[in-house]
């Protein structure tokens, strides 16, 4: 008898990788070596299990054939956590996946991203597009990303425990708060940084490689995400039904579309 393949991926231990300023980057890698490889960058506040291992989407991945390798973000999960604002502009994230590349030794890269992570793809896309086939980017706002994020409540909550009452601040700081090993202070930090320089995706010098743009019929970024979806000259767009920016990632819509467009067929409409 065929043996049953387990519903939930195994975590691996994390291979730290070393930042241009020393900070550890924590990778995981599944699959055969030899696959063509997928990079999972997750959003904000979030980490490679939380986005990609328990929603299923490395499972789905390895049995379409792909290695897979997933990043926790600096700042993340079993990442270091600087609380310096001045460590999370973009560039450096951008910097922390190319040491990823190089340490495995990799040239080019199918990648999905998510939120804070599809920003980052983005931005990865425009400034080295000789390491990106495909991109798929879920939940990616057209402005300056954590716009929403209330930083003087998430700090207030982070220093003296005071209850935040913004919405999507609260939603932030309660998804943070879910993963273990993440730091409030970091993440406000990180917050404080994304707003720093120029952090806003530019439609004028989009990716030129094959993108899918991913967002949540429900989710108050969307028509944000659509526009930017058609200033991408091979940029798609797909809507995923009934969700919201913050249980987008769990979709089976979600992963079915990117995982054809990754294989380079028209993605499902749902």
């Amino acid at each position: 008898m065929e043996a049953v393949p387990s519903l939930l991926t195994q975590m691996p231990a994390p291979q730290f990788v070393m930042s241009e300023e020393g900070h550890r980057i924590a990778t995981y890698t599944w699959g055969d070596p030899d696959a063509p490889p997928v990079l999972c960058v997750h959003g904000f506040a979030s980490s490679c299990k939380d986005n990609w291992v328990d929603t299923g989407w490395v499972r789905d991945l390895l049995r379409a054939g792909y290695r897979v390798i997933g990043v926790d973000q600096r700042g993340h999960g079993a990442s270091d956590k600087p609380t310096d604002r001045r460590g999370y502009a973009m560039d450096a994230f951008v910097a922390d996946l190319l040491v990823v590349l190089d340490t495995y030794l990799i040239d080019e890269v199918r990648y999905v991203g998510y939120s804070l992570g599809a920003r980052v793809g983005w931005q990865f896309a425009v400034d080295h597009p000789e390491h990106v086939t495909r991109t798929v980017l879920g939940g990616i706002p057209d402005g300056r990303p954590l716009a929403r994020l209330m930083i003087d409540q998430a700090r207030a909550y982070a220093d003296a425990g005071t209850p935040v009452t913004d919405t999507v601040t609260r939603n932030y700081v309660s998804l943070a708060e879910r993963i273990a090993g993440n730091s409030i202070p970091a993440l406000v930090a990180l917050a404080e940084g994304m707003r720093d320089g120029d952090a806003d995706p530019d439609p004028m010098h989009p990716p030129t490689a094959p993108v899918l743009f991913a967002t949540g019929s429900a989710d108050a970024i969307i028509e944000a995400s659509r526009r930017l979806a058609a200033s991408a000259p091979r940029g798609e767009f797909v809507e995923i039904p009934g969700r919201h920016h913050f249980n987008t990632p769990g979709s089976r819509d979600f992963r079915a579309a990117a995982i054809a467009f990754l294989a380079g067929n028209a993605p499902p409409q749902g």
